[in-house]
């Protein structure tokens, strides 16, 4: 019977029926020098196993030292970087009810997919909602248990067809009345946060700004994608490097008080040739799980005082 069983399978990948490539994707290779989701799950599961480095996404030296500590004592090659045969060793099975660093790395790489989860390390409703909802659309046993199967469909996997949205914070930072707010003077929004993860809301290419600790925007990112500008300001610190190709739900920064501000917020904005648009129903249709409308159909009047 095992032997028929084993032909049968055989028979159904030739035939196209199974395609176990297909439902694996590559571990990523991570070393010194790299930053983004990737790095700083890693470096939650470093933390998870005891090792006392800073999770901030940058692959720097700290984070180099642990690995090749975490690789010597799993009888591994300790050549400090994490991929293929050092991620299995890593990760960390998670489900509801647990709180730890794990979870935090989880919650990362759910975030890059859009979930706009908080990363505070708790496996409640929110974080087994969006588990579920990731292995449902991966085609996975939808049980909410981040297992190693799961666990290298986030970490390796990217979001479908580049097209998915995110909030620019985590879904509980603040209420949806906040994102229909009007702006002060022109087209943008501010929402009042502190030291809060600010996350890509686009799959795109991000830069820099850096106006100074008490001029314009202060320190903040752009994200540009299809002739559209999405605009962060006012970040206490930038998580990515210039012109870094970053996915919807990537960790860009943190939420500050830099540049021209009054108070702590992140100001956001959506530029087209310069021209600022409206970015609230854009936000609000991302918040309520709709598709957004068109950066070039949103307005570029009535949401000012």
């Amino acid at each position: 019977m095992r032997i028929l069983v084993t032909a049968l399978i055989a028979l159904s990948v030739l035939i196209g029926l199974v395609s176990p490539a297909q439902a694996a994707p590559a571990w990523p290779n991570v070393k010194i020098g790299a930053n983004g989701p990737a790095v700083l799950s890693a470096q939650h599961l470093l933390r998870h196993r005891g090792y006392n480095i800073t999770a901030d996404g940058d692959f720097g030296s700290g984070t180099e030292t642990a690995v090749k500590q975490f690789q010597t004592a799993s009888g591994l090659t300790a050549d400090g970087e994490i991929g293929p045969l050092t991620w299995p060793k890593l990760i960390v099975s998670v489900q509801r009810g647990n709180n730890s660093e794990a979870v935090r790395a989880a919650q990362v790489q759910l975030n890059r997919y859009g979930y706009g989860l908080v990363v505070d390390g708790d496996f409640g409703g929110g974080t087994h909602t969006a588990a579920v909802a990731f292995q449902s659309a991966n085609s996975l046993e939808s049980n909410g248990v981040i297992g190693p199967i799961t666990w290298q469909a986030l970490v390796g996997g990217t979001p479908s067809g580049g097209g998915a949205f995110s909030l620019p914070l985590a879904r509980g930072d603040l209420p949806r009345s906040e994102y229909d707010d009007p702006h002060h003077d022109y087209p943008a929004i501010d929402l009042p946060v502190t030291n809060r993860p600010a996350y890509a809301v686009v799959s795109g290419t991000a830069y820099r700004i850096n106006d100074g600790a008490t001029t314009g925007c202060g320190y903040g990112m752009k994200i540009i994608t299809g002739g559209v500008e999405y605009q962060y300001c006012h970040f206490s610190s930038q998580a990515v490097a210039n012109g870094q190709a970053v996915r919807a739900g990537d960790r860009i920064g943190t939420t500050g008080n830099t540049g021209n501000s009054t108070g702590p917020h992140l100001h956001f904005a959506i530029k087209i040739n310069g021209a600022r648009h409206c970015p609230q129903n854009f936000l609000l249709a991302i918040y309520d799980g709709r598709t957004p409308p068109a950066p070039s159909s949103l307005p570029k009047t009535g949401c000012f005082y």
